[in-house]
């Protein structure tokens, strides 16, 4: 218990920085084009990131939770090493190619706002290879229950952007904004290099755990990739609409986002390894105990959230938006996008917990299966609920995805699987 306050302490104050860095940004530049741009160039980015953290981490977690400390160093440098390189040549193929594909991301843009979402596209792709390399590093820590440190390098980089952020970006505008991103990631692998140990042997890029791995993470792949079009059909949609709409949207996204990372962090990647041992030690009893425990714990947290949102969030809001560039039209919209995508919130972080359980169990295909059917429904409904209501029936289009999910997920994590 001591250690999940701690962490989620750790955690809290991790998200709080990085939702004022996305919060002084869309403020001080309001809400237009170039943060359109902006988050729109953030697409591919923000994909890798969910590759790393929904399919890399939680499946290497349980596979090095289970060896010991010398083991857990050597695989994670042969993991750092392959995952690096291979990360490296998609950001040159991506980086090549946007001129391209970025048109066809938001093809309501103009010519410029288009050529400015190339650009910016361009200089956070370099810190997408320093995401996938955290990746590894952060399943080192976790698999060896070194939690806090993790965090702490990652709330010291995020620090460090606030803070170049606040005085840079008054001089340099939107661009600064992008390099501030790449260099944080930069930052956060420098600060977590010790935590993987000496370099003890050459790289094995056919090790048991590479296998293994590989075996686990290939449906995931699969899943992930189809995944992928979801903020693409996002980004697709709201560049249609007016401008600084997509922006109001993904600051809606990163509100949630922020407090299910929290939980995520705190709560339910942490109980990846310890269910893996419990699993590993045929103790069933226990397992069933710390799960159904995390589950309710989860359950209620989210229930007291949603509480506060509805009756909190649009004081809340104007606090925020007051001292910036925000008119009251946006935090209108704002508002009632957050009420109608609540079940991000809720269901989410309710769906990350069961997420945990296959994941120790090594059932990576069927969360692939859960995946792929609630997203092929989820957004054949946003894309409906668009046409007929924009933004906010997008907001809704999610809620009701996340439900799908959770109740698939639900169906899974039954005793049949224990």
């Amino acid at each position: 218990m001591k250690q999940t306050v701690q962490l989620g302490a750790l955690s809290a104050a991790n998200i709080g920085i990085s939702f004022l860095f996305n919060w002084h940004v869309l403020t001080q530049l309001g809400a237009g084009m170039e943060t359109d741009a902006l988050f729109a160039g953030m697409t591919v980015p923000q994909l890798v990131t969910a590759v790393i953290s929904g399919t890399l981490m939680q499946v290497l977690v349980p596979i090095l939770a289970v060896k010991d400390a010398t083991r857990i160093q050597l695989e994670a440098w042969n993991l750092l090493f392959l995952v690096g390189g291979l990360f490296g040549v998609v950001c040159i193929l991506f980086w090549l190619s946007a001129p391209w594909w970025i048109p066809l991301i938001v093809p309501g843009f103009d010519e410029a706002g288009k050529a400015l979402t190339v650009e910016l596209t361009r200089i956070q792709l370099i810190g997408m290879v320093f995401v996938a390399i955290n990746g590894v590093q952060w399943a080192a820590c976790h698999a060896r229950q070194q939690y806090l440190w993790a965090e702490l390098a990652s709330i010291s980089a995020n620090a460090f952007a606030l803070l170049l952020l606040i005085l840079a970006l008054p001089r340099f505008g939107v661009i600064v904004v992008a390099c501030i991103s790449a260099l944080r990631m930069v930052v956060q692998t420098l600060l977590l290099a010790p935590s993987m140990g000496k370099l003890v042997a050459w790289p094995n890029l056919r090790s048991a755990v590479i296998s293994i791995a590989w075996q686990r993470i290939k449906f995931l792949l699969v899943g992930t990739t189809y995944y992928m079009t979801d903020p693409v059909v996002d980004r697709f949609l709201l560049s249609t609409t007016s401008s600084g709409t997509l922006s109001l949207y993904y600051f809606v996204q990163q509100i949630y986002g922020a407090v299910s990372e929290l939980i995520n962090k705190s709560i339910a990647i942490p109980l990846i390894p310890v269910l893996s041992k419990l699993r590993e030690e045929k103790n069933r009893d226990i397992l069933l105990h710390t799960y159904n425990q995390k589950l309710w714990q989860v359950a209620v947290l989210s229930l007291l959230g949603l509480l506060i949102i509805v009756v909190l969030g649009q004081d809340l809001l104007s606090i925020f938006v007051r001292y910036g560039r925000l008119s009251s039209q946006n935090l209108e919209l704002l508002w009632f996008a957050m009420v109608l995508m609540l079940g991000r919130f809720v269901f989410g972080n309710i769906g990350m917990i069961m997420t945990s359980m296959l994941y120790s169990l090594g059932d990576t295909k069927k969360l692939t299966e859960n995946g792929v059917l609630a997203y092929t429904f989820g957004m054949a409904i946003k894309i409906i609920l668009f046409y007929f209501f924009g933004i906010l029936g997008l907001a809704l289009g999610v809620t009701i995805h996340y439900m799908i999910h959770m109740i698939l997920m639900w169906n899974n994590t039954r005793e049949k699987y224990l």
